[in-house]
């Protein structure tokens, strides 16, 4: 079985690496820059240097794969975010039918079932359609919010702020993206599946913003308060990021089309559920940068 991974440095990608390699497979990496793999994992897998972007190359790197796991990278530095994410499920989609790949893993995120009207999800909707279209078996991954997200944020939670344009008391899945990648990793092992499949990643509960602020705080030793803010202060705060208008109201709507009138389409269930609390994650990977 030849297995090929995109964003193979990313929280997800490089899980499923990991897994692949610990089950005796050789995949096939589509990475950006090889050089930030990890010298030892460079050594037990196929990296192809290219950008997802460019349709050439996608064919080019998965030619003679059997099992495809599409993960789009976060494209915030594009002068249009939306636009380019809906290029690379076209080329993706083209590279499934070119090749004649027989299942592809996607993955998606919670919000994308809207279709429209949740900013930069809308994105992974054009993957999961696009993909589907191919005739291709496919398994979305809608996922919930990723616990790395706090990342991002970690110079306000150094200063004791968490901030989010979501209500304070509004429950919504939090999941390890590690644990993303271990059903993904499962699921392109198997090579039994057929047909379309959706299948939620909701982690071990819903959490609401305030939990979030309170797990983080007892996780970490250090009081976290929650401040909850409108979408245009979101707006301010990344422009003078110096990200694009394009690229602003991509993120802003993310927030906006799961914040208003949004229920999940796949409910939370047994299959859905994973392991790893975010109090666990927060005390292993945030404790040490605070």
């Amino acid at each position: 079985m030849t297995i090929a991974v995109t964003t193979p440095t990313g929280h997800v990608g490089s899980r499923v690496v990991q897994l692949l390699v610990q089950a005796g497979v050789r995949p096939v990496v589509l990475a950006r820059d090889p050089g930030r793999l990890d010298p030892e994992v460079r050594k037990l897998v196929d990296a192809v240097a290219g950008d997802l972007t460019d349709q050439a190359y996608v064919t080019a790197a998965t030619e003679g794969i059997d099992a495809l796991l599409w993960v789009a990278p976060d494209s915030f530095a594009a002068a249009d975010p939306l636009a380019e994410l809906t290029r690379m499920a076209v080329h993706a989609a083209a590279a499934v039918r070119a090749n004649g790949i027989a299942r592809v893993v996607l993955i998606s995120s919670v919000g994308a079932e809207r279709r429209h009207g949740a900013g930069l999800i809308d994105g992974l909707a054009r993957n999961e359609e696009e993909l589907t279209a191919t005739g291709s078996n496919v398994l979305i991954l809608r996922n919930g919010y990723y616990f790395t997200n706090l990342l991002a944020d970690l110079e306000s939670l150094r200063a004791g702020v968490l901030t989010t344009a979501m209500p304070a008391d509004r429950p919504m899945p939090w999941v390890d993206p590690r644990d993303v990648g271990e059903i993904a990793a499962a699921r392109l092992l198997a090579a039994d599946w057929t047909g379309t499949e959706v299948q939620a990643v909701h982690g071990p509960r819903d959490l609401t913003w305030a939990e979030v602020a309170a797990t983080v705080s007892a996780a970490t030793g250090r009081e976290i308060r929650l401040e909850v803010i409108g979408d245009d202060d979101v707006r301010a705060g990344l422009g003078r990021a110096g990200l694009t208008p394009a690229a602003v109201d991509g993120i802003v709507g993310m927030t906006a089309g799961l914040r208003d009138d949004f229920t999940p389409e796949q409910t939370r269930d047994f299959r859905s559920t994973t392991p790893t609390t975010l109090d666990a994650w927060a005390y292993e990977h945030l404790r040490p940068l605070m």
